[in-house]
């Protein structure tokens, strides 16, 4: 039996298996420290929940318009303007199944086979496979620790040829936690602009900044930019709606026709219940969404300084999202050695850099109690004065 050419050059997630083998350890009851998931240890706030489930008692199962109800779209819609500076009518709004489905939407809906996407690494381990699925090649350009692990005007034009068709912008970063200034993402569309490159901008973490980091979206900053980009978001990190499968992309009105085609001929329309919810988040108190930010910053103060202490540990502080990529070079481990030591004798679960195209890194997660936090960095700290 031959499978599809697409199917077999897909990498496993490794932040997947690392869950998972952590989990089979605490079920043999060994006591695991876990980095490795990247969603809110919190519970999605009652009045979110309030709102599906009285959905689902009024009935509201059936299949609604496959890019989303109306009154959700309106929302996003303002919430685009209030939040971001930018004007997308509803009809420019795709909502998804998540976030990931919305990239991935994106991605088929601009790139053809053999089109390259340039992706800077440390990246979201599932961009360059969205591209690889779509008959595209992924071009990594390998950012610097001293930048801030942000890619320069420099390296992005460096890596352009005439076949790139899209860059891929993730602010605040998810494995890296950097956040990029006006003035840098103006210096990187100034670039897309000569070439007319597409920029998906992933916004997913906007909500989560730390130290006076202010984000901004690339859409908002100029006509050129609107026109190229196609701005991703979701409720899963701001709502702790993870498991709600729940997103949303604003894009010019051709590529929103061209998503919306996609989507009805793929999955069709997201969970009815789970947009009544998305409406709520949108519409309702959002207290919650600051105090989740707070207790983050909290446990990413304390990370950063406590892994600041260990010898051969260099960090950049994370500006955003809710994650610590530590470089552990070194210590003469690639990455999966050292996550693979750290697990096994010392029952911490952190991903290899190597998931996240480098290889010198570990990503920490810090969406965990400060417990946790408190106990996985002293097995950690351990670990590493074994050396």
């Amino acid at each position: 039996m031959e499978l599809a050419h697409r199917a077999t050059i897909l990498t496993p997630s490794l932040t997947l298996a690392i869950d998972s083998k952590a989990k089979a350890m605490k079920a043999e009851g060994i006591d695991v420290c876990s980095f490795g998931a990247g969603e809110p240890d919190c519970d999605t706030p009652e009045h979110i929940k309030a709102a599906a489930m009285a959905s689902l008692d009024g009935g509201f199962t059936k299949y609604t318009p496959s890019s989303g109800i109306p009154e959700l779209r309106q929302a996003i819609s303002e919430k685009f303007h209030k939040d971001n500076g930018i004007d997308y009518k509803p009809n420019q709004i795709i909502v998804s199944n998540g976030a990931k489905h919305s990239c991935y939407n994106a991605v088929l809906a601009v790139c053809e086979p053999g089109d390259e996407v340039i992706i800077p690494a440390p990246y979201w381990l599932s961009y360059p496979e969205m591209v690889r699925l779509a008959g595209g090649e992924p071009v990594i350009v390998h950012t610097k620790q001293e930048n801030d692990w942000k890619m320069t005007p420099e390296e992005f034009e460096g890596a352009m040829t005439p076949r790139t068709k899209m860059v891929i912008v993730n602010s605040p970063g998810n494995p890296t936690g950097s956040v990029y200034t006006k003035e840098e993402l103006e210096a990187l569309v100034e670039i897309a602009a000569t070439e007319d490159i597409f920029i998906l901008s992933d916004e997913i973490y906007e909500k989560l900044t730390y130290d006076g980091a202010e984000h901004v979206s690339i859409a908002s900053l100029s006509k050129t930019a609107y026109d190229l980009t196609i701005t991703i978001n979701g409720f899963s990190k701001a709502y702790a709606m993870t498991g709600w499968r729940l997103g949303y992309l604003g894009a010019p009105e051709a590529i929103a026709k061209a998503i919306d085609a996609i989507q009805s001929h793929s999955t069709s329309n997201p969970c009815s219940f789970a947009q009544k919810g998305g409406l709520a988040a949108l519409k309702g108190d959002q207290t919650a969404v600051e105090e989740m930010r707070q207790e983050f910053d909290v446990r990413r103060q304390y990370m950063v300084e406590r892994l600041r202490a260990i010898d051969r540990v260099t960090v950049v502080e994370p500006k955003g999202a809710f994650y610590v990529l530590a470089n552990i070079s070194g210590f003469g481990l690639n990455s999966t050695e050292f996550a693979e030591r750290l697990l096994t004798k010392h029952h911490v679960a952190v991903v290899p850099g190597v998931a996240f195209g480098d290889d010198r890194t570990i990503r920490l997660s810090y969406a965990t109690g400060l417990d946790v936090i408190k106990k996985g960095l002293d097995r950690i700290d351990e670990f590493c004065k074994s050396f």
